[in-house]
């Protein structure tokens, strides 16, 4: 098979490892791809939302099946546009539709779906500018602390949590009448807290039988110890201790079959990952939010785990056999740790010169943020490498991920030293 991924970051890169070691695969192409990408196949100077360049590209290169990392070509309709185009219709693109890629385009909508199905999750009401005050005055019946998020796409940016009423009242102002986040707040959804600890779970589906995949557990913040800014993830570690089987029949029973099934009923063909972002409170899993693709960096921890040709299971989804296919995960735990510029999240320098991948032997070492000037890798982006290691065990993973990491160098590299830590 011939195929085309869409994307550039760490989880494009984990995909193309994945991908590469199929014995089903003829030709492995990325669009746009990175540094690390051109070692598994050849990078495509293409942006993700040109469905134009795209499609032509496919038909050109006889493209068998198309695999869509990010979240934003799958919410502007890439799936729809391939499947309305004559030339390209006959071609599988993984991911949903524009209409099932409304899960993560629009908060409202995901949380209106879970509502419809009976998925837990926390009480929410949804504001706009014709009903702000009304807004400002339900923020003042609520427990604090309250959620404020904006119901579209808003690069990870777009949750905050308030500790007083004063500052939700500001921030919600901001957000709806300031625009604080663009068009993506113009509607906001003010969420019950929810107390306890995060993990995500990630599946596989044809839009009727399913695979569940590893969990993980991804670390947002800057600093040690869980402080500091929000970034796009500093780490993820796989599986995921406290998730024990007990735990996890109960996401499949109560939240990935009823959200199957509530796809089927609202007659959305889904065909995909669905990430389902969780909060485990006492025991208990509720829903905090659904994403149309795969994690970043949560990809690095669960795909080198899943021990299943990648290619065979795609096979699957596209031709609506999933449930017939082959499935296996490695019981070892992944690490995997995340080098970013100095500066990140804020302002970074680019262009630095990374050296010393070569002497990672015990992980593998994924491109994101990376580029190729005149035979040199650089760096490219806020979040630059993701090491990945897999050991028998938690410990053992961390150390091996975190020395890894320390092998590498570029000017003003940063790491956590401490993803998983909390766990052990």
């Amino acid at each position: 098979m011939n195929i085309l991924i869409i994307g550039s970051g760490g989880r494009e890169s984990a995909f193309a490892y994945k991908l590469s070691k199929s014995p089903k695969l003829n030709q492995l192409f990325i669009a746009p791809g990175n540094a690390g990408t051109s070692q598994y196949g050849q990078n495509v100077n293409l942006k993700v939302t040109d469905f134009d360049g795209i499609a032509s590209f496919a038909v050109e290169n006889e493209i068998d099946m198309v695999l869509v990392g990010p979240e934003e070509p799958l919410v502007k309709g890439i799936h729809d546009y391939f499947l309305h185009r004559q030339d390209v219709k006959h071609i599988p693109v993984i991911g949903p539709q524009q209409k099932g890629a409304q899960l993560e385009g629009s908060k409202d909508f995901s949380k209106e779906f879970m509502l419809r199905h009976q998925i837990p999750t926390a009480a929410y009401k949804s504001f706009n500018k014709s009903n702000l005050e009304e807004g400002l005055s339900y923020l003042e019946t609520q427990k604090l602390p309250i959620v404020l998020k904006a119901d579209g796409l808003a690069a990870g940016k777009g949750v905050l949590i308030c500790e007083t009423l004063e500052e939700a009242k500001t921030e919600l102002t901001a957000m709806i009448a300031d625009a604080k986040f663009g068009d993506a707040s113009s509607v906001v959804v003010i969420e019950e807290f929810l107390k306890g600890i995060e993990l995500s779970v990630f599946v596989l589906t044809d839009g009727d039988s399913y695979k569940v995949l590893p969990s993980a557990k991804d670390y947002k913040r800057i600093g040690e110890g869980d402080t500091g800014l929000n970034t796009g993830g500093m780490g993820s570690i796989s599986p995921v201790p406290f998730a024990d089987q007990t735990f996890l029949s109960k996401v499949e029973e109560r939240i990935i079959k009823p959200t199957i099934e509530g796809l089927k009923k609202d007659e959305i063909l889904y065909k995909g990952f669905i990430f389902i972002g969780l909060m485990n409170v006492d025991g208990e899993p509720y829903v905090i939010e659904y994403n149309v693709r795969m994690g970043d960096p949560e990809t690095e921890s669960v795909l080198p785990r899943i021990e299943s040709d990648l290619v065979d299971l795609l096979e699957g989804v596209a031709k609506g056999d999933l449930g017939s296919r082959s499935y296996t995960v490695n019981p070892k735990t992944a690490v995997t740790v995340v080098l970013v510029s100095g500066g990140y999240p804020g302002e970074y320098d680019a262009g630095m010169e990374i050296m010393n991948i070569e002497n990672v032997e015990d992980s593998i070492v994924f491109h994101a943020g990376t580029k190729e000037i005149d035979g040199k890798v650089v760096t490219a982006g806020g979040r630059v490498l993701a090491v990945t290691t897999l050991q028998d065990n938690l410990f053992d993973a961390l150390q091996q991920a975190t020395a890894d990491a320390g092998r590498i160098f570029f000017e003003r590299m940063y790491f956590r030293k401490d993803i998983g830590f909390d766990l052990l």
